[in-house]
């Protein structure tokens, strides 16, 4: 063979083995694509065909990879190197499969929450489901990425021979990272009965260690509560398992609310009654479900007197009881100041004769001996 056409081959092969792999795995690529955009025209109440367009990156460095790994010795590119150029292809197939199928189960759980979410108008449910999709979308991922990692490691030969002496002191190496892990694989199942367990959900207010808030976020091994503030408490799983914690949530999200207020006996409890009627009419955070007022407590200075009010939500109640609290104050101060707390200040005096129809026995000096 002359050597012009020999050096052609040289550059033609590989540019036909590079360059088709390429065009093969956009023309592929780029028909699922119209396949799944006429499939989500024509269900749009299925929100899967649009989610798997999301793997349209993954699919193509797998294909890539593949046409690439089984055409790369017809290349005859860096002979010198082609087991490291393999090896590459190789980890780079294992890395682009594993992500293409975290991408698959992605899109197949957000599909059927949002599916869910679409036919159920619980919120208790929906967030119960919603806590449960994300966690096991979470441990699909996670296992996903130990296969990948072990499928890349066993692709070196040093690992292959390491094999055997691995599975001899696996008996060893499982106590001493069980020990190790012990807290980390507390949090992994604690995750896991949270999830399936519904005893705090995404979404679900509750108190944690006197802050209350809401339930952001949920992983294997922690909780994140967004305070009122915009602040965010992260705790470790394993404390909703096994310390008590209140979730207003549980069993509906309407509340019952108290407002306390500390007034001198005369306070006008009967008209303060009226007034809290007239102020709940104007609230709207108020459900008109059930409100009322009553003296709970006296001391020897001061009433306790315990406004109740309800509401649809924890939101709600805060508002109605600061407003609750708010405008009866602004009433009291207004037209019966006399009500508010006092410390008495005044001389004793002393009573009435006829109080004591039995007075004291008079004091009768000690007298001495001698």
């Amino acid at each position: 063979m002359p050597p012009t056409l020999g050096s052609m081959e040289n550059v033609l092969r590989p540019l036909i083995v590079v360059g088709g792999s390429v065009v093969l795995t956009l023309a592929v690529v780029w028909l699922a694509d119209v396949l799944l955009r006429r499939a989500d025209d024509r269900h749009p109440d299925n929100p899967l065909w649009g989610l798997a367009r999301r793997c349209r990156l993954p699919f193509q460095l797998v294909l890539c990879a593949a046409l690439l790994r089984g055409s790369f010795e017809q290349a005859e590119i860096a002979k010198d190197h082609s087991a490291g150029v393999a090896q590459a292809l190789t980890l780079m197939l294992i890395g682009s499969v594993a992500w293409l199928l975290v991408r698959i189960a992605t899109a197949v759980v957000e599909s059927t929450y949002a599916r869910y979410a679409g036919a159920h108008r619980d919120p208790a449910r929906v967030r119960r489901v919603r806590t449960q999709v994300t966690l096991i979308q979470r441990v699909v991922t996670a296992i996903v990425g130990v296969v990948a990692v072990g499928a890349m490691l066993l692709t070196f030969p040093a690992m292959q021979a390491a094999g055997t002496s691995l599975l001899a002191s696996a008996g060893v190496l499982g106590i001493v990272a069980g020990v190790a892990a012990q807290s980390t694989l507390a949090n992994l199942f604690a995750g896991l009965q949270i999830a399936f367990g519904d005893m705090v959900r995404i979404g679900d207010t509750v108190v944690v260690d006197g802050e209350w808030g809401t339930v952001d976020e949920i992983t294997l091994t922690f909780l994140a509560v967004r305070t009122w503030d915009e602040r965010r408490i992260t705790m470790p799983v394993s404390y909703f398992v096994s310390k008590p914690f209140e979730n207003w949530s549980r069993g509906g999200s309407q509340m019952t609310g108290t407002v306390f207020f500390q007034l001198d006996h005369t306070a006008p409890v009967t008209e303060m009654r009226e007034k809290l009627q007239d102020i709940l009419r104007e609230c709207a955070a108020w459900d008109g479900r059930d409100w009322g007022l009553a003296v709970t407590d006296t001391t020897p200075n001061t009433i306790q007197v315990r406004a109740l009010v309800t509401a649809k939500d924890a939101d709600d109640i805060w508002t109605v009881r600061v407003t609750v609290r708010e405008h009866l104050v602004r009433w009291l101060t207004e037209h019966h100041a006399y009500a508010l707390p006092r410390v008495n200040t005044a001389w004793a005096e002393p009573p009435p004769d006829g109080d004591h129809p039995h007075p004291p026995p008079p004091i009768v000096p000690r007298t001495g001996r001698g």
